[in-house]
């Protein structure tokens, strides 16, 4: 009887007063935090925004989840005590924590799960991870229990409810979430100063409430390098999860900081719309591919941290093969494919860019690079909310350069309308198969396949798998070092 699932990970996105300096932490133990974060999120409901700043303020401080996803990747219980699993693999019996209410006093129960995932799965819904929730059916047996019949077997599906888009939401608070967020999470929303902070506040009516040590973290937001550097110098942040890697220097050898550098399971790729002339034509594609030197962009845009992909996987997750091999660095292939697909040299395409540093001083790079084939490219900065609109839901660009921080998103690739517009039967196929087969050593094979296929197919030209840095006070303790998933766990913070 499967009770947990082990996941492999990879070892190696105002009105608040600051915080005392970072010299003031002899004084005693502080119960409160500052942390700092590029970009703030448009909304604080994970379900009805794709941005991963969402999560890593809102996932597991102010809403829970059935199943937690630990730093290492595994998964434990949460607001499920426990479960076990049918033999076919399609039927989850989970049995609920008792005596937990939502932060408007609401019980927490079978109902509430229901209701969750059934509003995942609408008609109107925007979560992410909407066709998920759509193969599953839920029936309450009882307050604090339910079961969970998917459609297709799925062996990440106890992290997949882990995962921001499966957030239990109270029902009668669930329309107001975005700016007005109710969960069972130890935290409550305090002030929001836009475009400056956000607070959480701790919740005194939570059931582990005695067991936090952090009363209050502040939420800053800074996009700026220099910026991000100069706030963690005096002292104004305590942490900043996912900093960027050009700082590192600067903190490495000073005995106030820790450095921490992350496995992640994310990809970061130029992110080709397969729907547009000329690139709906492979050669192209591959084109674009032969001209980007992997080393180069990460050296110049990921300051060295990170590993070369050649597909839409990553070292250290379970099935990854290296396919790097299927388009390597070579201009001179880059022109010979362009002459045979015809195209007329210059190539001019955009290239959308969102303000992640790593996006910014990487579109130079590349577009330096594809200058050298005959491919101009035209570089629009934009920000985040403009990317999640223009390219993310309305597909209106040729090229991109983003990471995707999903751990297991392989079927996007699978979805008729996601933005990168790629269509193939032959994934669609293959990806069913991985779905629907239990025998690890037969998943392992067909994950080969498809990494291979999507390389073939050049559907991207893929990047480096990032390694992320955390930088913050050395007194800080309970910070994730691996992230399987971009998250912040306020409750396990504390000061030594």
């Amino acid at each position: 009887m499967l009770n947990r699932r082990r996941l492999l990970t990879t070892g190696a996105l105002a009105s608040v007063p600051l915080l005392t300096p970072l010299a003031g932490l002899a004084q005693g133990k502080k119960d409160s935090v500052t942390l700092a974060l590029t970009l703030e999120p448009p909304v604080l409901d994970p379900t009805a925004n794709a941005a991963s700043s969402v999560a890593e303020i809102a996932l597991y401080n102010i809403f829970e989840t059935l199943t937690k996803i630990n730093s290492d990747g595994s998964v434990s219980p949460l607001l499920a005590e426990s479960w076990e699993v049918s033999p076919d693999l399609k039927t989850y019996t989970f049995r609920l924590r008792k005596g937990v209410t939502f932060q408007n006093g609401e019980p927490f129960d079978a109902q509430a799960v229901k209701f969750s995932f059934e509003r995942a799965a609408a008609d109107k819904s925007t979560n992410k991870d909407k066709r998920s929730f759509a193969a599953m059916k839920v029936n309450v047996v009882d307050a604090h229990q339910l079961t969970i019949i998917t459609q297709e077997i799925d062996p990440d599906f106890l992290f997949l409810l882990g995962q921001a888009t499966a957030i239990i939401v109270e029902p009668k608070s669930a329309a107001t979430n975005t700016t007005k967020p109710v969960g069972t999470g130890p935290y409550k929303l305090g002030p929001w100063s836009k475009g400056a902070s956000i607070t959480l506040q701790a919740w005194p009516e939570h059931r582990d409430a005695a067991k936090i040590r952090i009363r209050r973290a502040t939420f800053r937001f800074i996009p700026d390098a220099a910026a991000q550097v100069a706030a963690l110098m005096a002292g104004d942040v305590d942490a900043f999860p996912r900093a960027t890697q050009r700082s590192v220097p600067q903190f490495k050898n000073n005995p106030r900081f820790q450095v921490l550098v992350s496995g992640s399971r994310a990809k970061t790729i130029v992110a080709i719309n397969n729907g547009r002339k000329p690139l709906d034509d492979v050669r192209v594609r591959r084109a674009i591919a032969a001209a980007i030197n992997r080393k180069t962009v990460i050296e110049g845009a990921a300051e060295g941290y990170g590993v070369p992909i050649g597909s839409y996987y990553v070292p250290g997750a379970f099935g990854y093969i290296d396919t790097t091999g299927i388009n390597p660095y070579d201009p001179e292939k880059a022109k010979k494919l362009l002459a045979e697909a015809g195209v007329k040299l210059p190539l001019e395409l955009s290239m959308t860019l969102p303000p992640t540093p790593y996006a910014r001083q990487g579109g130079e790079i590349i577009a330096a690079e594809l200058a050298k084939v005959g491919i101009k490219l035209k570089l629009q900065n934009v920000e985040w909310a403009q990317w999640l609109s223009g390219t993310y839901t309305n597909k209106q660009y040729d090229l991109t350069l983003i990471s995707h921080v999903e751990p297991f998103d392989l079927g996007n690739f699978a979805k008729p309308d996601y933005y990168w517009n790629y269509h193939s039967e032959q994934f669609d196929r293959l990806y069913d198969k991985i779905k629907n087969t239990p025998r690890p050593a037969d998943r392992a094979r067909l994950l080969g396949d498809a990494q291979r296929l999507l390389a073939e197919d050049c559907v991207h030209a893929y990047l480096y798998q990032p390694q992320w840095v955390t930088v913050a006070a050395k007194g800080l303790r309970g910070l994730w070092k691996d992230m399987p998933i971009f998250v912040n766990d306020l409750s396990a913070l504390s000061w030594s």
